[in-house]
């Protein structure tokens, strides 16, 4: 019987319909075994990772240990740290140096204050001491009374006192009135003049008035003759 050739892949179908004969040989693992289809478990998460281990780790072909890490972490943190409060603190000192200059600047206004309040007390004092010099030397004198007389004398009225009234008389319709001088008896009529401008306003029995013109007047009583 002449040999056939026959190609793998004929082989191969060969094998896929015989199935897992486990009678026919296959030491070359050409068999195709069916198996149920496998169920993949589900991933687990993995556990995190420490970020620094105590092994070096690489970096572009270099090796740092966490000695150097954490001198570069502490080394970033200094400088942030006054990077952060050097502009601060310059800050609080500007505050500080403008505070302290208004402070002297009210220090020497407040000098200058009192300096002013010293002169004008002195001023002051000085007016006042000029004003008690003078009411000190001025002189209070007291107006001179110049002697007034209570009424000016009226000529004749100082002998008109010393006259006596004696009565009154009627001849005819006309009264008169009899005064003793002191000297001689006087008559005079009602209206006329006893003396100067003296002149009988009115004439009683007991009572007699002389009056002058500047509105001043003697009354006599009258007393009875001896």
């Amino acid at each position: 019987m002449p040999p056939r050739h026959i190609s793998p892949q004929s082989f191969d179908d060969i094998l896929s319909e015989l199935g897992d004969d486990p009678a026919i040989p296959d030491p070359h693992g050409i068999r195709k075994t069916t198996f149920p289809p496998r169920v993949d478990p589900p991933p687990q998460a993995k556990p995190p990772t420490s970020s620094f281990t105590t092994k070096s780790f690489e970096l572009k072909g270099l090796n740092f240990s966490p000695v150097w890490i954490f001198g570069a972490i502490a080394l970033f943190c200094t400088g942030a740290f006054f990077l952060y409060f050097d502009p601060t603190k310059s800050g609080a000192e500007l505050e500080i140096s403008a505070l302290q200059s208004q402070l002297s600047g009210l220090k020497e206004e407040f000098e200058f204050s009192q300096n002013e309040w010293a002169t004008e007390r002195e001023d002051l004092y000085e007016i006042l001491d000029e004003i008690e010099v003078s009411i000190h030397s001025l002189e209070v004198k007291t107006p001179t009374k110049m002697p007034q007389n209570k009424s000016s004398a009226i000529q004749y009225e100082a002998e008109l006192h010393r006259w006596r009234y004696l009565g009154i008389t009627r001849m005819g319709a006309v009264e008169h009135a009899f005064f003793h001088t002191g000297k001689a008896t006087l008559m005079v009529h009602k209206g006329g003049l006893a003396l100067g401008e003296w002149q009988l306003t009115q004439a009683a029995k007991e009572v007699a008035i002389l009056t002058h013109p500047k509105g001043k007047s003697i009354t006599f009583k009258s007393t009875q003759l001896e």
